[in-house]
């Protein structure tokens, strides 16, 4: 089963977006191995089905970049929208903060939601946000395995995709790091054959 998943959703434009940085270390037809370098991550916390939790995830965010924010004798600041946003699934099991990442879970369970900041950001430079359910986070540069399809990205279709994933890492004597994690870098409205959409592990 998946111990988590990660969605993304673009918001209204998906033209010029900026994506995380990365080198492509090898590639297997639709798989990648990545290096990413350090990025900083706006996220919160949802719970719900998937897709509800995707939307209302989305929203709070959403909010952040588009100006619910301050920053000590400033106005509020509007922060570029940037692709993939991205949903976890978080085990049951796991405790999490008040002030942790954000998350996704069908049928009560909890989601992670999250938009990497632009790179011209660092942590110390983001304005705060106004929301307590928005945090800000650094994640370090780390290798991951990205699998590429399109079409929906369905939860039966998604977890075919990361046990694909899983035994493509297997195969190759890496070792599973983190969590899966579902990336969506298209509007709702994009035509299902030209949606991109990836299975994200990070592996070693």
């Amino acid at each position: 089963m998946l111990a988590a998943l990660l969605i993304s959703v673009l918001p209204v434009t998906a033209m010029a977006t900026e994506e995380p940085k990365f080198e492509v270390v090898t590639t297997d037809g639709d798989i990648e191995v990545r290096q990413y370098a350090p990025m900083v991550v706006a996220e919160t916390f949802v719970d719900g089905s998937q897709d509800d939790a995707s939307s209302r995830g989305f929203r709070v965010i959403a909010g952040y970049i588009f100006g619910d924010n301050k920053r000590a004798g400033q106005s509020a600041e509007k922060i570029a929208m940037t692709a993939p946003v991205t949903l976890e699934k978080q085990d049951a099991s796991q405790k999490i903060a008040m002030t942790a990442p954000v998350t996704l879970e069908p049928q009560g369970s909890r989601w992670r939601v999250h938009f990497v900041m632009p790179s011209q950001y660092k942590l110390a430079d983001l304005p705060q946000p106004n929301n307590a359910a928005v945090t800000l986070r650094e994640i370090p540069g780390r290798k991951v395995a990205a699998l590429r399809f399109s079409g929906f990205a369905g939860e039966d279709k998604v977890a075919t995709k990361t046990a694909e994933l899983r035994g493509w890492i297997a195969a190759r004597g890496m070792t599973v790091v983190g969590a899966a994690q579902l990336a969506r870098y298209d509007p709702p409205w994009t035509l299902p054959f030209m949606r991109r959409n990836e299975v994200l592990i990070e592996a070693k």
